[in-house]
């Protein structure tokens, strides 16, 4: 099992009991001593990988005959196709993760600011 399948797995087994997504990633970072973004480039990368994302080996000709010509741009144009939709879900799922970050940074500025104005009171 690679290390990118294990943090794939780990991270919709932690999504399944209902951790979302974004702190899953945080999770697994500090669990893992790894940078938050390398966890969830390691997550993404597998995701793509099983989903059938990537590139195919281009084939060699001798020749490119017209309807050659033709089915390479028709694949061109149906993978673009293709990109758009993961594009679309990338875009979605990093608005999600954002909105969870800005919540809980919200959740905790009150605190937070507290105990900065306590300890700025103490130095005085």
């Amino acid at each position: 099992m690679t290390k990118a399948q294990e943090i794939y797995d780990r991270v919709n087994g932690l999504v399944a009991l209902g951790t979302e997504k974004a702190e899953a990633f945080k999770q697994l970072a500090q669990e893992l001593d790894r940078p938050y973004d390398s966890v969830r480039g390691s997550y993404y990368s597998h995701k793509k990988r099983i989903e059938g994302g990537g590139s195919k080996p281009r084939t060699r000709r001798r020749e490119t005959t017209p309807d050659d010509a033709l089915a390479d741009a028709r694949a061109a144009l149906e993978r673009a196709v293709e990109a758009i939709d993961r594009e679309v879900e990338a875009a979605a799922e990093r608005a999600k993760e954002a909105k969870s970050e800005h919540e809980a940074l919200k959740a905790s500025a009150a605190d937070r600011k507290q105990a900065i104005t306590e300890r700025l009171e103490a130095l005085k």
